[in-house]
């Protein structure tokens, strides 16, 4: 613990978990704990890098990327209802069985993101000649303006290449996943994420109007923008974990054997009280990103309720980060910046007393106001995933969220940022 979050009157970082709680590290007391809602059983990656099942109601510490963060996600349900066999089943709630073009499908040939040997080769069927390599979901259905996201972990294996392709509906989105960089191109609505091992989770979003029956195609590729290859008996990638949401991005794996499967958003609120956070001076900091960029406010807040705040929060706008301080409903203090990328994690501090608001993003004090009259001691009386326990809630990944009772100097802000 460094110096300065060794001030913090509360302090959060991923190390404990109960049935319902969420425990902070300062203070270690019920006083300080969060209180955690989630009515149903989700995933994590775990300390040793595999998916695992975490029960209804506890908290999740996620370790994608080897680093353990808060996770906290949207409800979603996963539509395709047969998550990991690529023989059976729809996806988006109407499609045909799935079929195949110039391959053959194998059962149980690799270690899987979860540990178990449950991996699925798509191979080409070695008759020759060139062509497509693909599992194919005719008659697919999606829902009309609304964002609907498909995704599938894949690793290499004789082929370097997974294409994800949505087709027949208002317009094509596809995109090409190089599985040994772990880069993408094509449809800039796709995403790539590294879950060790040579496994990444890869996805495409659309989102169609008048056409709303198409094609989903899960092509095997030798390189990006090349999907007809010679079928010679040795193109093949791994694949695993089917996932079909009306979602903007992709989220955590929801396995399924013959039907749709939800999840309940994870809500964490209710931390502190007037004891441990200062209405009239303080400092709000975490280290958090986002899960998507540019849908919804997303905020964490010292508050009272919706009307009475202060918060770091972020804003529909792409890529903005807010610090703002809330009087009576009036926005006193309302300060942005624009990162490169909020769905990448960013330190982030947001100063406020009477006449003197700052914020401090990754080192750099980026914005300030030096007028805004601050709320009557003892108004804000917990700390929330959220502007207030119902509102603005916040859905994205935490490494550490402090709260200090003090004016924090530049120089103290932009080191605890840095």
């Amino acid at each position: 613990m460094s110096n300065l979050l060794s001030k913090a009157s509360i302090l959060l970082t991923p190390t404990a978990t109960s049935d319902g709680k969420l425990h902070n590290i300062k203070p270690n007391t019920t006083t300080g704990d969060f209180t955690f809602t989630r009515g149903t059983v989700a995933t994590r990656v775990n300390s040793s890098g595999l998916i695992e099942s975490v029960a209804s109601g506890l908290p999740r510490i996620d370790f994608t990327g080897g680093i353990g963060q808060i996770l906290l996600e949207p409800a979603s349900t996963n539509t395709a209802t047969y998550s990991n066999d690529f023989t059976q089943g729809d996806i988006f709630g109407g499609s045909g069985n799935p079929s195949l073009s110039g391959a053959v499908l194998s059962a149980n040939q690799g270690t899987a993101p979860d540990g178990t040997n449950t991996a699925q080769k798509l191979l080409d069927n070695n008759d020759g000649s060139s062509g497509s390599i693909a599992i194919n979901f005719f008659s697919t259905n999606i829902t009309a303006e609304t964002d609907s996201t498909i995704s599938v972990f894949a690793k290499k294996n004789g082929a370097n290449v997974l294409r994800i392709n949505m087709t027949g509906f208002d317009s094509g989105r596809a995109a090409f996943f190089d599985l040994v960089n772990g880069t993408k191109s094509g449809a800039t609505q796709s995403t790539i994420e590294d879950y060790g091992n040579g496994w990444f989770k890869c996805s495409v979003t659309m989102n169609t109007t008048t056409d709303t029956v198409g094609a989903v195609l899960f092509n095997v590729c030798s390189d990006s923008n090349q999907t007809s290859i010679t079928r010679d008996g040795t193109k093949s990638i791994l694949l695993w974990g089917m996932q079909a949401e009306e979602q903007s991005f992709p989220t955590s794996y929801l396995p399924t054997s013959g039907g749709f499967v939800s999840r309940n958003k994870d809500e964490a609120n209710s931390s502190g009280d007037t004891s441990l956070i200062n209405t009239v001076e303080g400092v709000l900091y975490t280290e958090t990103a986002c899960l998507a960029d540019g849908d919804n406010n997303r905020a964490i807040s010292v508050a009272s309720d919706n009307t009475n705040y202060a918060s770091i929060q972020y804003n529909p706008t792409t890529n903005r980060i807010l610090g703002r301080y809330r009087n009576a409903g009036s926005f006193v203090a309302a300060l942005q910046f624009d990162v490169t990328d909020r769905t990448q994690f960013s330190k982030i501090a947001f100063r406020y007393k009477q006449d003197d608001f700052a914020l401090f993003v990754n080192g750099v004090k980026v914005a300030s106001s030096t007028s805004g009259s601050v709320l009557s001691a003892d108004t804000f009386t917990s700390l929330n995933f959220g502007t207030s326990t119902t509102a603005n809630l916040f859905e994205g990944k935490a490494k550490t969220v402090a709260v200090f009772k003090e004016f924090l100097t530049d120089a103290q802000l932009i080191s605890l940022t840095s």
